[in-house]
């Protein structure tokens, strides 16, 4: 990996206080809900193990994994599903995690594929949005952190397929 000054937008501290609000909020809205948490691989993971561990409800967890990124720091535009839920969605209360919403196309993608499993509703929480390149009408319901146009990383974002692990969301000085 290259070597260059990493510049921390968002501590573990921080950040673990937000998941905590989002999830006291989450069991709130859906605390008489037969829901159906659905996280985004790989990059959701490390965010929605934290965010469900700290809900105080009944909840499915189930996974999708997409690709949209490749080895590159902005999206292709071209979504894949590389592999679907398992669980079955129809009439019950679906959320949506993500690490990041920037363009808008993956999660475009994934709802309209939800939307025709025909769940009683379906809404999105994302660690970070980037709206500046939002590429389509999208806005995630439940936001940790707004962020500008930088490349980040950390906290189950990747660079080049590493740095998922770091608890904290950096990008770099120049």
């Amino acid at each position: 990996m290259e070597k260059r000054k990493e510049k921390i937008l968002f501590s573990e501290k921080t950040i673990n206080s937000r998941v905590q609000e989002l999830a006291k909020e989450l069991t709130i809205d859906y605390k008489d809900s037969d829901l159906v948490v659905i996280s985004l691989l790989r990059g959701s993971f490390i965010f929605a193990a934290d965010l469900v561990r700290a809900m105080k409800i009944p909840m499915e967890i189930d996974f999708m994994t997409t690709a949209s990124y490749g080895h590159e720091e902005s999206s292709t535009g071209d979504v894949k599903i590389l592999q679907d839920i398992r669980a079955d969605i129809q009439g019950r209360d679906v959320l949506i995690v993500d690490d990041i919403i920037d363009s808008g196309y993956t999660m475009e993608k994934i709802r309209n594929h939800l939307n025709k499993k025909n769940p009683k509703s379906l809404k999105t929480v994302v660690l970070l949005d980037k709206p500046s390149r939002r590429q389509v009408d999208l806005e995630a319901e439940y936001v940790g952190f707004e962020i500008p146009d930088v490349f980040i990383v950390g906290c189950g974002l990747n660079y080049k397929n590493h740095c998922r692990n770091i608890p904290y969301i950096y990008t770099y000085d120049d």
